[in-house]
């Protein structure tokens, strides 16, 4: 049984200055350090065959109070076969290895938009994926650990944009879903993911469908494209005829400003647009008429890319954009496929298949299979044909022909 020195007083110890272990009573084994560092507590105790100094806190956090109450609870433990030293140092590592698991949602998403990186078509989209997270998500629930994220911290991000920009709205939750997807998998979170959509969020919020303002780009009647394009050629510059090439392809815009030289072959007719650059991450193969061969071979070969800015950079976004406005056309670029579709349904009897693989898309069994097989490459080069010769000639305006017994009531003559 260790000696119990006499209980010491505040006052008392505060007068202690000597250097060395000076004990202070009220508790067996409880003493003073006193060191040219400063002041500290440290408890001396055999735990079975060891004798062990633990160290209690500095003098400066720790009262005498609160040390003779840590060491009555340490000497409990001995008692009990506890090591107080090996249960801190196990404490610890408990401590160290929980928050080497614990990242926040802002980290997490940009390790998961890591991880996806190959998936990516271009630089764009990439960096659009984690910019609306950092946007709308970053501000909300960046901070928070992503074990701890719940259907209501997902609804304080969502249901700000959800009526006004359903859109983005709708992306930012799936991105959400994808980053505490990536986090249960990566065993930094379990459970259920609150943002998923079915028997979860779609039972809190509007289905997207039913509040999403649809935006239809703004495209000329399909009869009204052959006198566009007369005006059209009489413009000058790349940009209109970027615009004509996109027309007589049927293709987006972006596709046609970032088309580059060795996608074409102008000798077999044919523009292969690689699978980065579209929509679907496809490649695409477009069958040229000879109206958008005869485009390309007029074109001076100024930089890599196909219609190419004074500087030789791809033309700018807004650049094919302009020459609509400037024509004062209540159409955009895009709403021209539009016109096509339209015109193929109503001028042809090419299967609908032909003309959405034309606009390249793959959207339901019947194009899928149509593309699976062979991509219905020379029913689109005779579609896209057929559609450079409308293109090509307006249609004469029609005359109004009055029947001659109405004219004759109209100008008051008799029989």
């Amino acid at each position: 049984m260790p000696k119990v020195a006499k209980a010491l007083g505040a006052a008392q110890v505060a007068r202690i200055t000597k250097p060395g272990f000076h004990a202070v009573g009220g508790c067996p084994g409880l003493q003073l350090q006193v060191t040219e560092g400063g002041r500290s507590w440290v408890l001396r105790a055999m735990v079975g065959s060891r004798r062990r100094e633990i160290g209690l806190g500095s003098c400066g956090e720790v009262s005498l109070a609160d040390a003779r109450e840590q060491c009555r609870q340490m000497r409990a433990q001995i008692r009990a076969g506890i090591d107080p030293v090996a249960e801190r140092a196990a404490a610890r590592a408990a401590l160290l290895n929980a928050q080497t698991k614990e990242i926040t949602f802002a980290e997490a998403a940009r390790r998961a938009h890591q991880a996806r990186a190959a998936e990516f078509r271009n630089a764009k989209h990439r960096a659009g994926w984690i910019s609306s997270l950092e946007s709308y998500a970053f501000p909300i629930i960046g901070n928070l650990p992503v074990n701890i994220i719940t259907v209501a911290h997902v609804l304080q991000v969502l249901e700000p944009i959800w009526t006004t920009k359903t859109e983005t709205a709708t992306r930012v939750r799936q991105r959400i879903e994808t980053v505490l997807s990536w986090a249960t998998v990566s065993r930094f979170r379990e459970g259920d993911n609150p943002a998923r959509w079915a028997d979860n969020l779609k039972e809190l919020l509007p289905l997207p469908a039913k509040v999403r303002k649809r935006r239809h780009h703004p495209a000329l009647p399909w009869q009204e494209v052959p006198g566009f394009m007369v005006k059209l050629r009489e413009r000058e510059g790349v940009s209109a005829l970027a615009l004509q090439f996109a027309i007589l392809t049927a293709g987006r815009s972006g596709e046609v400003r970032n088309a580059t030289w060795n996608e074409v072959d102008l000798a077999a007719g044919i523009w292969t647009i690689p699978a980065e650059r579209m929509k679907a991450g496809r490649k695409h193969e477009v069958p040229l008429s000879p109206a958008a061969v005869a485009i390309l071979q007029a074109l001076p070969r100024t930089s890599d890319y196909v219609f190419a800015a004074p500087r030789g950079g791809p033309l700018s976004d807004m650049s094919i954009s302009a020459v609509c406005r400037r024509m004062e056309v209540e159409a955009v670029p895009h709403g021209f496929r539009s016109s096509f579709k339209d015109w193929a349904r109503n001028e042809t009897r090419f299967a609908d298949e032909v003309s959405e693989l034309a606009l390249a898309h793959v959207n339901n069994d019947a194009t899928r299979s149509a593309y699976a097989r062979d991509g219905l490459l020379p029913q689109r080069a005779q579609l896209l044909n057929r559609w450079a010769d409308y293109c090509a000639k307006p249609r004469p305006a029609v005359a109004t022909v009055t029947p001659i017994k109405n004219a004759r009531k109209a100008s008051g003559e008799s029989r």
